[in-house]
């Protein structure tokens, strides 16, 4: 896989950065192929410099601001050179030449902040967190209302295509094209969409292809022809890495043909190469200890010497290189250094001098200051980069904290029960605390990180039907100590995930509310109880979602309007969990409810054998796991094992696998036999039947598992 071989090079630190904020400038000539980069960041300062003799030589760099940068593009005319650097800050959009002259400052009035930016000659396209709006020489142009958050957006290139299309990466897992100020199509794709790229930069060969990267880690590339889309390839992603942050098209293995760089939430910055199908084959892969805001490919630092520019969260702006940065002599030889090495050597040695200075009289004026009783501590200020995602694959969430300096430690608390999966990437060791359920306090973890940790990242699995909050206590390795609380909700049916399918030929149980309610306060309700949805009431009379548990694969459908909300499902205990939270809700309000419910016998059936293939795999992993002490005892004492049976062999090569697959899901057996008792009890509920004290019976039936016995206990405990 590693055919390609890059070595770190650390630039330059700026401020905290946001996604898309670096940029490679085009090279000046012929001549002089190295690039400048410019960066922008939280503290608003623009900054554009290039790489003299491994130092940054700055072009130009602008003063800070109250506002930051959320987005930077590179503009100028259509199809000809991009060199003009635009900058978005708050509802403002600013324009600088390559010598840092500002030439436009452009206030679009807009009464939320600019999420995202595109330019194309005298074409503006912004947006915030809903709303898109397209100028033309600053004058307005068109508008749009996007149903759910806008995560990018991006515009085919306008030299290339007959008509303006806007392109829009929304959180509810769609790409929106737009004609003028309509929807014109969606289209559908496998996570909630973070950024967007233009393939081969130019949109490809006829100007239509899309690369996107997802917040779940996948890449995917389609084509937007003005009648329908056309999915052309996706990478899923297997080895479940963070989320996708930056996309780039670069040929840096030098064969001819565009590679596709990505940047990671988690750090992991790949690239990929296309074979003969044109499907991407991955070539390269380098971890950084921060997430990766931006990656550009070109060449900076030395002409001739390809690389990978990458900015991260904290500020880095880092090249991965193709110039080799070290060289090797055996015993004896000699290596000469060269006069710009032993410079820069004694260069980087004044500058660790003075840093050291400086830290020396900084901590005498902190210890003076600390014992002085006039002084007054001030609480320093730091941002926390979190990210609270649901993981389809493995249906737990992913709970990332990153800082722009060194975490201490993260205390973690929740008042409702949850389980900490292991994470391989976590370093952080784990203390657990005593709890009392009673005082509605299930859970308090607290993980101390090793130094120089800046990301921590966290699984949590919750349970369905029990709702309430995760909160993070952050404390950095600062002085004064300071932490700040950061809040997660869990919500009722907090495994399901937002689709747009839904099988209509599985067997539905039905809920409808009807009652005194206005459209925003069923939304309220309903998004209270689901994630995924958007904090904004939906435009419209009628509102539909879908949805799917990531767990068992059942699916539920909610229809609601103004007075009436109908709810479907083919898991009872989905349809169960929603009327008891609703009706809490509404009774909250002092709305009366009027409940109606038509249950499907045929459906517990079906929900059981979803169950079933887990629930057996489960079991099987459990008996495997239980076998390994007593084989290998066995193995100990006889040199030859080849008596046993080939199932005992295969069990002894794959302990470490077996042994760590059930370390990763702890408490999945009893998390499956607590679905199939609320299924058990659920069914009953509906028929006013109180079968609670039935439920060590099931559990005996449960120990002895065949999914036919189970259906049975099911079918006579009338």
């Amino acid at each position: 896989m590693m055919e390609l071989n890059l070595t770190r090079v650390d630039y330059v630190q700026v401020g905290v950065t946001s996604q898309k904020t670096m940029k490679l400038l085009p090279a000046h000539s012929k001549k002089d192929p190295t690039q400048k980069i410019a960066v922008a960041d939280h503290s608003g300062v623009l900054q554009c410099f290039n790489m003299k003799k491994g130092n940054p030589v700055h072009a130009f760099k602008t003063l800070p601001g109250p506002l930051k940068v959320t987005q930077l593009e590179l503009g100028g005319p259509p199809g000809g050179i991009r060199e003009k650097v635009f900058v978005a800050m708050g509802p403002e959009v600013r324009g600088f030449n390559k010598k840092g002259k500002q030439f436009l400052g452009f206030d679009t009035n807009l009464t939320e902040s600019i999420k995202c930016l595109h330019v194309d000659g005298a074409d503006l396209f912004i947006a915030g967190n809903y709303i898109y709006n397209h100028y033309r020489d600053c004058k307005d142009m068109n508008y749009f209302l996007s149903s759910d958050k806008i995560n990018d957006l991006i515009c085919l290139p306008l030299n290339r295509t007959p008509e303006v299309t806007p392109v829009l990466a929304c959180q509810d897992r769609v790409l929106r094209i737009l004609k003028d100020s309509e929807l014109l199509y969606e289209v559908e794709v496998p996570g909630p969409p973070t950024t967007l790229c233009l393939f081969g930069n130019d949109g490809g060969d006829e100007g239509e292809e899309v690369l996107y990267g997802t917040s779940d880690g996948r890449v995917g590339l389609v084509q937007i022809s003005r009648l329908s889309p056309s999915h052309r390839w996706e990478l899923p992603n297997e080895k479940r890495n963070g989320g996708v942050l930056a996309l780039d098209n670069y040929d840096i293995t030098g064969d001819g043909i565009l590679d596709l760089i990505v940047g990671r939430d988690d750090g992991l910055v790949e690239i990929y190469g296309y074979d003969e199908t044109e499907e991407p084959m991955l070539k390269y892969s380098n971890a950084c200890s921060e997430s990766v805001t931006s990656v550009q490919g070109g060449q900076v630092a030395s002409a001739g010497y390809d690389e990978v520019v990458c900015a991260t969260y904290a500020g880095w702006v880092l090249g991965l290189t193709t110039e080799e940065q070290h060289k090797e002599a055996g015993p004896g030889n000699e290596v000469k250094i060269s006069q710009d090495v032993q410079n820069k050597m004694i260069h980087l040695r004044q500058e660790l001098e003075e840093i050291q200075q400086k830290v020396m009289k900084e901590r005498e004026k902190y210890q003076y200051t600390a014992q002085n009783k006039k002084a007054i501590s001030a609480v320093p200020h730091f941002h926390i980069n979190d990210k609270y995602v649901l993981n389809r694959e493995d249906a737990s969430y992913t709970l990332s904290l990153e800082l722009q300096m060194a975490i201490d430690n993260v205390l973690l608390q929740s008042d409702v029960p949850i389980d900490l999966l292991d994470v391989d990437k976590n370093s952080a060791v784990v203390s657990y605390s005593a709890v009392d359920p009673e005082q509605g306090n299930f859970l308090l973890a607290t993980y101390r990180c090793q130094a120089n940790t800046t990301r921590l990242e966290l699984k949590i699995r919750s349970i369905e039907g029990q709702y309430g909050t995760i909160q993070a206590y952050v404390t950095p390795r600062l002085q004064p100590k300071t932490c700040q609380i950061k809040q997660y909700y869990i919500k009722p049916l907090s495994l399901h995930q937002r689709t747009h399918i839904f099988d209509e030929n599985r067997p539905h149980n039905s809920l409808k509310l009807t009652g005194q309610f206005s459209l925003a306060e069923v939304h309220s309700w309903v998004s209270f109880c689901i994630p995924e949805l958007p904090d904004r009431t939906p435009a419209g009379d009628t509102v539909s979602f879908n949805f799917v548990s990531t767990f068992l694969d059942t699916q539920l459908s909610c229809t609601y309007r103004k007075g009436e909300a109908v709810f479907k499902s083919d898991n009872i205990s989905t349809i169960s969990i929603l009327k008891d939270v609703l009706t809490k809700e509404a009774t909250k309000k002092k709305i009366r409810l009027d409940i109606t419910y038509d249950i499907n016998e045929e459906s517990i059936p079906h929900t059981l054998s979803l169950i079933h293939p887990k629930l057996e795999y489960q079991l099987l992993l459990a008996k495997k796991v239980q076998l390994i002490e007593a084989l290998k005892e066995l193995q100990v004492h006889e040199s030859d094992v080849s008596f046993m049976s080939p199932e005992y062999q295969q069990i002894l090569q794959d302990t470490d696998k077996l042994q760590q697959e059930y370390k990763r899901q702890p408490c999945h057996l009893e998390r499956l036999y607590g679905m199939i008792t609320d299924l058990f009890i659920d069914k009953f509920k509906f028929k006013g039947q109180n079968v609670k004290s039935k439920v060590p019976l099931l559990l005996e039936v449960l120990d002895n598992y065949d999914l036919e016995a189970l259906l049975n206990f099911f079918n006579t405990c009338e």
